[in-house]
């Protein structure tokens, strides 16, 4: 496989980029992927089997199942990064390594159902508090350990939404390419 074929495959929406000048129906349709998230993806993958779920979705990537697990995983850190961002003053967050979790008994084994139970009640729960937010609220922000980068509570609500839609369109790839 190419490089270039490969990368479609890793990005096929493109990298995350952004903006910190969007106006307020832009951070409202950011909101509204993050509620609609969970429905989405467990509508993509509650009809594969198990074999399916056993699929990596592009060469040398993460199965279905670790995919699922995975952004349960990433969205937990992320709320509890939005809760630090807004009440303490730019704290350094604790990163986390996202490809040695997925090598876990619970990424590779549990049942889909208890990530897609987990981001329900997740996203039901940080849509709540991000619609809540004021416009000087957005602007409070987090450092990265990585590279010691300001992330603010409004582009980690960009980050979170394109990370939503960037999974999902990894496992619609996948059942296009394999015609489930």
């Amino acid at each position: 496989m190419e490089n270039k074929e490969l990368e479609m495959l890793r990005y096929p929406l493109g990298h995350f980029e952004y903006s910190p000048k969007v106006s307020q129906d832009t951070v409202d349709g950011w909101i509204q992927v993050l509620e609609e998230l969970p429905g989405i993806l467990e509508n993509l993958v509650t009809p594969l089997t198990k074999v399916q779920l056993e699929t990596p979705y592009r060469p040398g990537g993460w199965t279905v199942r670790q995919l699922v697990h995975h952004i349960a995983d990433s969205h937990h850190h992320s709320y509890t990064r939005f809760k630090w961002a807004l009440t303490e003053d730019e704290p350094m967050i604790k990163a986390y390594g996202e490809k040695s979790w997925s090598k876990l008994f619970d990424a590779r084994s549990a049942p889909i159902a208890l990530s897609i139970s987990y981001l329900k009640a997740l996203h039901a729960k940080m849509v709540f508090l991000l619609k809540g937010l004021s416009k000087e609220d957005y602007e409070k922000c987090y450092i990265h350990p990585d590279d010691h980068s300001e992330v603010s509570v409004k582009e980690n609500i960009a980050k979170y939404a394109w990370h939503s839609q960037h999974h999902c369109a990894h496992i619609q790839g996948l059942l296009k390419r394999k015609g489930w």
